[in-house]
């Protein structure tokens, strides 16, 4: 998605400008925020070429203009919270997949999820679907099957589904499919590719990261 303006027409039939997507105030979505950290250095050991993604918000629609009836007026989402949906994006704004925050904040959801396992999992897929859609290349890889990975539970089987609860309710993992549909297995821990790198590859990531520490 890339950053347009919005205009919609309102009962006066004129034309209502609506606010456009933007990037996240720091601090505005903390849960969020430090699961994208640990997904981008993933995406700076396999991807060096790659600017780390951010989170990019896309707001609420104004509510309408007031009714010149006299019914009382819609009540506010509980909290009053209604602070749009975020993205996994680029650095230049554009996105693709799911929002990573809950979509109902009326139905009494919180604005982040609760639990950091959720959050890390929610944005290690959401990282994926933006990098493969708009890079249209497969990530990440797993370097023993040549094969694309998901962002699943630890130990998980090949026949597991989103919601199944027998896995073992630690921090999500990269997760691949295997070479013949029966060696499936965990790669690492999501934030922890670095370590399954080559030899070479892992040298030269370190000598990048001392580039950019020499460079602050």
């Amino acid at each position: 998605m890339n950053h347009f303006s919005q205009f919609s027409t309102g009962p006066d039939h004129g034309h209502q400008h609506l606010p456009e997507p933007g990037p996240a105030e720091p601090g505005q979505w903390p849960k969020l925020e430090a699961a994208l950290a640990v997904v981008n250095r993933d995406l700076t050991a396999t991807l060096p070429d790659q600017e780390a993604l951010i989170l990019m918000v896309d707001p609420p629609w104004p509510s309408p203009s007031p009714s010149p009836s006299p019914s009382p007026s819609p009540s506010p989402s509980p909290g009053g919270i209604d602070r749009g949906q975020v993205y996994v994006a680029m650095p230049d704004g554009r996105w693709h997949g799911n929002a990573v925050n809950p979509g109902d904040l009326e139905e009494g959801d919180p604005p982040e999820p609760d639990d950091a396992t959720t959050v890390l999992t929610a944005v290690a897929d959401a990282a994926q679907s933006t990098i493969m859609e708009l890079r249209w290349q497969v990530w990440p890889i797993c370097s023993e099957h040549k094969i694309g990975m998901h962002p699943r539970p630890a130990g998980t089987t090949d026949d597991w589904y989103p919601g199944e609860t027998d896995a073992d309710g630690g921090p999500p993992v990269w997760w691949c499919r295997g070479g013949r549909g029966t060696d499936c297995h965990d790669v690492s821990p999501v934030g922890e590719l670095a370590a399954t790198l080559p030899g070479r590859q892992r040298r030269a990531l370190r000598r990048s990261e001392r580039g950019r520490g020499g460079r602050r």
